[in-house]
């Protein structure tokens, strides 16, 4: 691919001047374009060292408003960004909807010079390059432009170059040991980039290959196909989106798909002494085994989903009563903020994963997106289908990446529910955790059941799977939920 480049492609001073002043108000007109239609676009420079990426996006930035781009250079990860999973910081740096980011380098760093100094096992690189693609993937599906270049130098060009930024006083900092290293393995890590280009170039996000060894020859090609990228996303969204009709109440689940709420037994219970004490000896097993997640830098994330008045709070007091505080953190999931809705809807939990050592527990989570958003109509239905794959592919990259994922539904029976509501309903202290929206949504119950057995069938997996918790008898809850906590660490600590 690399080698059928031809790397003696150049233009004329005169030409350049003229075709990059017009390409230079093309994307100022466009930057306004992305603004009014709301269009989030991420542009990736990658490509050997010394070859243009800075001054390229000096040049772009020159032209364009300020208040409506981020350039985001990227170094080696800190220790803090490496407790985590590696795509976790760059979700931190994506543009809100209408603003471009420009990646001076990027996630790529990760399967091509980590990979080069063997920071990175040949065993990982095809697991983090399907992570990549997913990533990019669902950016693309939820509206952002991606454009993706490849600056590619002959090895000649490359070693002059180098030399030439060392020699000048001015410019030599900007030259690592790993520039020196690349020249020096010039094969090697053309072979990486390679590969790299062939697995990650997709249907939704593909390389642009670049001829770099003349920079203004470069320079008009990169802006060139970057217009062409946000023409052809804002004009996609000229594109009348067809409305699919909402599911109703008497729709029922598909023959192949088990009804999971149906199957829990909810006269599960536990008389008070029993359950005393064996949630006094769980709260005391979980608290030791806090301490070995502390040291050995274990990331714990529970979250909980179910029916409004389920005992998730309960649950969750528990669960917290006997461990430190200062390592653990609930984060508690109402509707996303104006700022939220300016991302991809998972980048809110992104955000707030748990790093290495510590726990976190989600009151609510995405499974929000394929229950309420679905069921009233705040996403699309071609936007909740899609979600059951990232929520799998999320769920994999934590669990992957190390991490002890426990997902609870709590369930209980109609009746119950409404036995609840109205306990709530008269007791001046608990009144305020009744809200009209709790009567509303008790009654698109059979509506939602069809959602959350539809979303356990498909979001149950080997690594990630649900715990569905029988929550009629709160004492039986709050100890199953302690219990499986614990079983899930163990496990974890027993791979290790």
């Amino acid at each position: 691919m690399l080698d059928t480049l031809d790397l003696d492609l150049a233009l004329d001073k005169v030409t350049y001047q003229s075709q990059i002043e017009d390409l230079m108000r093309q994307l100022r007109a466009l930057q306004k374009a992305c603004w009014d239609k709301k269009l989030p676009v991420i542009v990736v420079l990658e490509g050997w060292a010394a070859a243009g990426k800075g001054s390229l996006v000096k040049k772009m930035v020159n032209y364009m408003d300020p208040r409506g781009f981020a350039v985001h250079p990227i170094f080696p990860p800190s220790p803090q960004e490496q407790r985590y999973p590696f795509l976790w910081r760059f979700w931190h740096k994506l543009p809100p909807r209408g603003s471009l980011a420009f990646f001076y380098h990027s996630w790529y760093t990760h399967v091509l010079e980590d990979r080069l100094f063997d920071r990175v096992s040949n065993t990982q690189v095809p697991l983090l390059m399907r992570d990549i693609n997913a990533f990019e993937r669902q950016l693309v599906d939820d509206g952002t432009a991606i454009a993706k270049f490849w600056i590619h130098l002959g090895r000649k060009e490359l070693k002059s170059r180098i030399k030439k930024y060392a020699s000048d006083e001015l410019d030599s900092w900007r030259v690592r040991p790993e520039d020196w290293q690349q020249a020096k393995r010039y094969e090697e890590y053309s072979a990486l980039a390679e590969e790299m280009l062939t697995y990650t170039s997709t249907g939704a996000a593909p390389w642009t290959l670049v001829e770099g060894n003349c920079k203004r020859w470069a320079r008009v090609k990169v802006l060139t196909q970057l217009v062409a990228t946000i023409t052809q996303a804002l004009d996609r969204l000229q594109i009348p989106q067809v409305e699919t009709p909402r599911l109703q109440p008497q729709e029922h689940l598909l023959p192949t798909e088990p009804d999971f709420l149906a199957k829990v037994d909810l006269s599960l219970k536990l008389d008070k002494n029993e359950y005393k004490k064996r949630l006094r000896e769980a709260q005391v097993e979980l608290r030791k085994l806090q301490l070995k997640i502390h040291q050995i830098n274990l990331p714990v994330l529970i979250i909980f989903e179910g029916w409004d008045a389920a005992g998730k709070g309960g649950a969750i007091k528990r669960l917290t009563d006997i461990l430190d505080p200062r390592s653990y953190k609930v984060n508690a999931f109402a509707a996303p903020t104006d700022e939220e809705k300016r991302h991809h809807y998972l980048w809110r939990f992104w955000r707030r994963i748990p790093g290495g050592g510590t726990i976190a527990i989600f009151d609510r989570s995405w499974y929000g997106r394929v229950l309420v958003e679905r069921i009233e109509g705040f996403a699309t239905e071609a936007e909740w289908r899609r979600a059951y794959q990232e929520i799998n592919e999320f769920e994999a990259q934590l669990t992957n990446g190390g991490y002890v994922l426990v997902k609870f539904w709590m369930h209980i029976s109609p009746e119950e529910q409404l036995r609840r509501f109205q306990e709530r309903q008269n007791n001046p202290f608990k009144l305020y955790k009744l809200t009209e929206e709790d009567w509303r949504n008790r009654d698109k119950w059979n509506l939602y059941a069809v959602a959350i057995d539809q979303a356990i069938a498909r979001t149950s997996t080997p690594s990630a799977p649900w715990t569905l918790v029988a929550g009629n008898d709160k004492y039986y809850a709050r100890v199953k939920v302690i219990e499986t906590v614990i079983e899930a660490i163990k496990a974890e600590l027993k791979k290790r």
